[in-house]
């Protein structure tokens, strides 16, 4: 969940109106004044995770600022809480009837708590820029047509590579904007290293889903759809998923020369330590590639991102990484929590978030960064990412790695038509029911 962030609420004005006495009937109270944000008391507590706190600070005491200004006789407490334990204590804390009345979701978090109850649904339209919302990450907070969450930040995955290894067997050191010219420098840079025992000009792993399911979206398939009846049902039988599964099988039986069964929870490791020319990943795992001991430092200034051509003309589409800021259900003071999360995914916030090369959580404010080096395979990945089904049972569905099985069955030499179906069964089992 690394450099995953946002979600949120929208507040309530009410506005003073006076109904007129007449002869049909008698006359109606007035209704009550919107209360003086100057005087209103209370406390609004806050979780966001720890990046904020270091990569962002001025952005948290600009609203925190902005907050107080507005509100001067409300308490705002404000935490941060590390990836590693904040689901165990967020849990912990709605048990006790302490939930924060704040708090920040990695996105494949939200559901759980959409889900469960725990967040209140928000007003979309309260919100800067919510009618150029990132899909994929809006759709994070999306549950029968209802918003439980407002997008904070995105991320995506993209292609991670060796420029000087493509320096060396292409004569450059850019990735190809095509597939087919992909295919083609990956074959060069694979004859071209030929002497080292187990590289892989492109390492993509056997069980990795998040790509194989790139590539069922990049042919306009899916996991599953919500039909008209109101039911979910596994869609990775139809023809178009079917496509995608093979084309991903395809290319880690070409170019994957480790083991197939291996998943890609250490794939930065093996492009650092020399043993691969590309993958598929987090931006992040550009560090873990040039960091000591899990890559090499040497690789600093050679390990670079670029768009991750797909099989249509268009980038491939990605997973949608992001966090998402929500108001709790159970939060004694609902309109503050919204109006604090309102001011922190402003247009003026997200700025913020764009100087400092973040994809935020709008299309409006995206366009820049797509033409920027540092920036651009990532973010022209977004607008066309997409996310896990957002239906009751998906947990199981991922809990019985429904998905990691099929890829593995097929690697084993099963058909992918017989895998697909026998997904879409299990998947029909478990996905309509709370999991």
């Amino acid at each position: 969940m690394k450099r995953q962030f946002l979600a949120a609420l929208g507040a309530t004005v009410l506005l003073a109106t006076v109904a007129g006495c007449g002869s049909e009937g008698p006359a109606k109270k007035p209704a009550a004044a919107a209360p003086d944000p100057k005087t209103m008391t209370g406390t609004v507590t806050v979780w966001l995770m720890n990046e904020a706190q270091t990569t962002w600070p001025e952005l948290v005491q600009q609203v925190n600022d902005q907050f107080a200004a507005k509100y001067p006789k409300v308490e705002l407490r404000l935490s941060y809480q590390n990836w590693t334990d904040k689901i165990a204590n967020l849990d912990n804390a709605i048990k006790a009837g302490a939930a924060p009345d704040v708090v920040e979701l990695g996105n494949t978090e939200t559901m759980k708590y959409i889900l469960g109850g725990a967040l209140a649904p928000v007003e979309r339209s309260t919100f800067d820029n919510s009618d150029s919302w990132i899909k994929g990450l809006a759709d994070t907070c999306t549950y029968q047509d209802k918003i439980y969450c407002v997008p904070y930040y995105a991320g995506a995955r993209v292609g991670i590579y060796n420029s000087q290894l493509f320096q060396d067997a292409t004569g450059s050191a850019e990735v190809p904007t095509t597939e087919d010219e992909l295919f083609s420098a990956l074959d060069r840079i694979q004859a071209k290293n030929k002497g080292n025992a187990g590289f892989s000009a492109l390492y993509l792993p056997g069980p990795y889903w998040y790509a194989a399911m790139s590539y069922v979206a990049a042919y306009g398939g899916a996991i599953a759809r919500f039909d008209s009846g109101g039911v979910w049902h596994g869609t990775l039988s139809d023809p178009k998923s079917q496509q995608g599964v093979q084309h991903f099988v395809d290319l880690v039986k070409k170019y994957n020369r480790g083991d197939w069964k291996v998943n890609e929870l250490n794939q930065a490791n093996v492009l650092g330590h020399g043993k691969a020319a590309m993958l598929y990943g987090n931006g992040w795992e550009v560090s873990v590639a040039v960091a000591p001991i899990t890559g090499d430092p040497k690789l600093k200034d050679t390990v670079k991102l670029a768009g991750m051509p797909g099989p249509n003309g268009k980038p491939l589409p990605s997973f949608i990484g992001g966090s998402d800021l929500a108001v709790t259900s159970r939060s004694a003071a609902p309109e503050l929590a919204a109006d604090w999360i309102r001011m922190f995914t402003s247009t003026k916030s997200q700025q913020v978030l764009v100087d400092k090369d973040t994809l935020p959580n709008n299309l409006a404010q995206l366009g820049p960064l797509r033409t920027k080096p540092q920036t651009a395979a990532a973010a022209n990945a977004v607008p066309d990412a997409w996310f896990i089904p957002m239906a009751p049972g998906w947990g199981a569905v991922e809990k019985q790695n429904i998905l990691v099985t099929m890829l593995t069955d097929i690697l084993k030499g099963k058909s992918v038509e017989d895998a697909t179906k026998t997904a879409d069964a299990q998947i029909d089992q478990l996905i309509n029911n709370p999991s």
